[in-house]
């Protein structure tokens, strides 16, 4: 359950999902999606499936639709990286893949480490084919995942919505 500290742009994030037949929910644990995650692992309804690596989540999520299902892959901008070669799936076999993306090395990055891939998300996936759209704002999420999950599952596109670090919050570093 989502907490009343938790933003309410986190719950719309799972109920969009949700409300777009989204019946499974692939993942590499993150902070940014953790209400997400953690709802859609409580529900009966939706197979919660945690990744070893992201990239696991774009055969996944073709295999769901080759069974007749809908699914969702969130995942953290660092993790783009390791989907690139995966990413050439998609449009070979024309399925629809939404991903929810929280962005790392963005505004405020503390880890320097972060911000190559962080800088690079964008634009890999538009060179990969995948349509994008960006939320900075609370009030931008529900829009923006609805018009990328509709695109995605009626029209069998790559659509990614990207969650900027300033709709996140300010990371801090905590020993």
């Amino acid at each position: 359950m989502v907490s009343d500290s938790e933003p309410d742009w986190q719950r719309e994030v799972f109920d969009v999902l949700k409300a777009a037949g989204v019946r499974h929910v692939c993942y590499v644990p993150d902070a940014g999606h953790a209400a997400a995650i953690r709802l859609a692992e409580a529900d009966p309804g939706i197979e919660a499936v945690v990744l070893t690596t992201e990239e696991e989540g774009i055969g996944y999520l073709a295999g769901a639709w080759l069974g007749g299902e809908r699914g969702a892959l969130l995942m953290q901008s660092s993790g783009v990286g390791n989907c690139i070669n995966t990413l050439a799936l998609q449009p070979c076999i024309r399925f629809p893949l939404l991903m929810v993306v929280t962005m790392r090395g963005d505004w405020a990055e503390f880890n320097h480490w972060q911000n190559p891939m962080g800088q690079a998300t964008e634009p890999v996936l538009k060179q990969m084919g995948v349509m994008t759209w960006r939320a900075d704002a609370p009030a931008e999420v529900s829009p923006l995942l609805r018009g990328a999950a509709t695109m995605a599952f009626e029209g069998d596109s790559a659509c990614a919505l990207l969650l900027g670090q300033r709709l996140i919050g300010e990371k801090e570093w905590v020993k």
